[in-house]
């Protein structure tokens, strides 16, 4: 299987990371890299990019000698989210007034 939207004779084995990392768990259990750092990793083989032409479930990562499912790039980037020790940001749906004229009325008076 090849894939048409990757050239992979440009990229210098040495810094990347499927030179070092045979799957999604590798970069997980990897103690050298921050949380960010693997999160950019497996972001980035889970990109379209390194989808395979007629497999889009399947990424071809340059460097490495067998395809990997998207399935388990995005099983190990839930891991990486739930072993985040960041409480959740705050927000998330807005709020929206009942009365929209009776802020208005309120910033009249």
């Amino acid at each position: 299987m090849t894939n048409a939207n990757t050239n992979s004779g440009n990229l210098n084995p040495l810094f990347h990371p499927a030179a070092h990392h045979a799957s999604p768990d590798d970069v997980l259990n990897d103690r050298g890299l921050s949380v960010p750092e693997k999160r950019i990793i497996l972001s980035s083989w889970a990109s379209d990019m390194f989808a395979i032409e007629s497999y889009p479930a399947l990424r071809e990562i340059p460097g490495m000698s067998h395809p990997i499912r998207l399935a388990d790039i995005l099983a190990a980037l839930r891991k990486l989210d739930d072993g985040d020790d960041d409480p959740p940001r705050p927000g998330g749906t807005s709020m929206r007034l009942r009365r929209p004229w009776a802020a208005a009325l309120r910033r009249a008076a």
